[in-house]
């Protein structure tokens, strides 16, 4: 598998789990994030796989999510650092929330699953067109 094409796989499937129908659907939440995954969030707390199947799906209002500037970096056979930034996106368009993301995915019998996931605050950014 290419660069460019595990890039775009996991770009997907990183976007996805920012998507409120995704958030809102155990179901796929159990597909895409691994038994033994970890958290550790943008406010410093840590979050298991439960913690998270407990969570998101009771969100009422998803926030809007702006993501840019991904790459990929293998650290071993079937084991990816995915790293990029995002924002959340206000009403009236405007980026806050700034984040610099870290996320570790395996590929399993299953396909692809978040192992592992961290968010640090980092200054504002401008949005990339791409």
């Amino acid at each position: 598998m290419t660069q460019m094409s595990l890039l775009a796989i996991l770009r997907e499937l990183e976007c996805e789990l920012h998507q409120p129908q995704c958030r809102a659907d155990r179901e796929r939440l159990e597909q895409l994030l691994a038994i033994d995954f970890r958290e550790f969030g943008r406010s410093g707390a840590s979050y298991t796989r439960n913690d998270i199947l407990a969570r998101l799906p009771l969100e009422t209002e998803a926030p809007q999510i702006h993501a840019q500037d991904f790459a990929v970096h293998e650290l071993a056979d079937s084991i990816v650092l995915l790293t990029y930034r995002s924002a959340h996106r206000s009403l009236s368009g405007e980026l806050f929330r700034h984040t610099n993301r870290s996320s570790i995915w395996r590929l399993g019998s299953t396909g692809w699953q978040m192992v592992f996931h961290q968010g640090t605050p980092t200054d504002s950014f401008d949005q990339s067109v791409t």
